[in-house]
């Protein structure tokens, strides 16, 4: 009885997939997974279908995948929902100090020189007059008693107090219709989130932790707070606020990070 040929189908690649894909696109693909994607997967084989391609063009694999990302990111900003409040808890749980974190170790953490310290405004703002500390503590304050998620895994339990945002930016004459709000550090950190998160009422401008002035290594003077981002879309040490419809990725998105990074 003569012996039946393997079946091959025909959308079979016609060489096997090149493993080493992955590792370099490991970051990226770890970072869609992080999110949830859609409470799906990313396979190898789910890969191989995205490329529509054999999986060794690296170029290909790299479209796709930050089109999924992308696509990741649309799918947070549609389904955002700008009045929802996160969860607050009480003092009695609030972790003092808060934790350290940065691109950097503390070590290489630089003071603020406060003698000198303005925070400019950019962008599509009227009044762009640089704001002296003394005027921003000088605003009503906004308490939030929140919990730091960062996307490494690890969290803790805040308390904050400072200026609500969107007081802020209607105050200084801000487009509120506008994409985004930027925010650069003294560090030259910069990030941006999108303006409804900008607005959400648990967004505000920091400059108390534990109803006392945030220290140097935690982001004094100012830093952004916000109850709908993960933890590296707070920014510390800030500088500078720009309103504006451009986007530029900030530094963990230039890692491969999903930009969007909603809670």
């Amino acid at each position: 009885m003569p012996l039946r040929r393997p079946f091959t189908s025909l959308f079979r690649p016609q060489r096997g997939p090149d493993q080493t894909v992955l590792t370099e696109h490991r970051e990226l693909i770890e970072t869609i997974g992080r999110r949830k994607l859609l409470r799906g997967t990313l396979s190898l084989g789910a890969l191989t279908m995205l490329t529509g391609c054999n999986i060794s063009d690296r170029d290909a694999v790299q479209t796709v995948l930050r089109a999924v990302s992308g696509f990741n990111d649309g799918v947070q900003a549609l389904l955002f929902d700008p009045n929802k409040l996160a969860p607050t808890y009480t003092a009695s749980q609030v972790v003092k100090p808060p934790r350290f974190n940065a691109y950097y170790e503390i070590e290489d953490l630089k003071p603020v020189d406060i003698g000198g310290w303005k925070l400019e405004l950019s962008g599509l703002i009227a009044d762009k007059r640089p704001w002296s500390l003394e005027r921003i503590y000088a605003l009503p304050e906004q308490e939030e008693i929140i919990k730091h998620i960062c996307v490494e895994g690890w969290d803790y339990i805040g308390q904050w107090s400072g200026p609500n945002l969107r007081d802020f930016l209607t105050r200084v004459g801000a487009d509120l219709t506008a994409k985004y709000v930027v925010f650069h550090g003294n560090d030259d950190y910069m990030e941006s989130i999108d303006m409804p998160s900008a607005l959400h009422p648990q967004t505000i401008l920091a400059t108390k932790y534990a109803g006392e002035p945030i220290t140097d290594p935690f982001g004094f003077p100012l830093r952004l707070r916000t109850a709908v981002k993960l933890g590296f879309k707070n920014p510390k040490w800030i500088r500078a606020i720009e309103v504006t419809n451009s986007y530029s990725p900030g530094f963990w998105e230039k890692q491969g990070f999903n930009w969007f990074s909603g809670l």
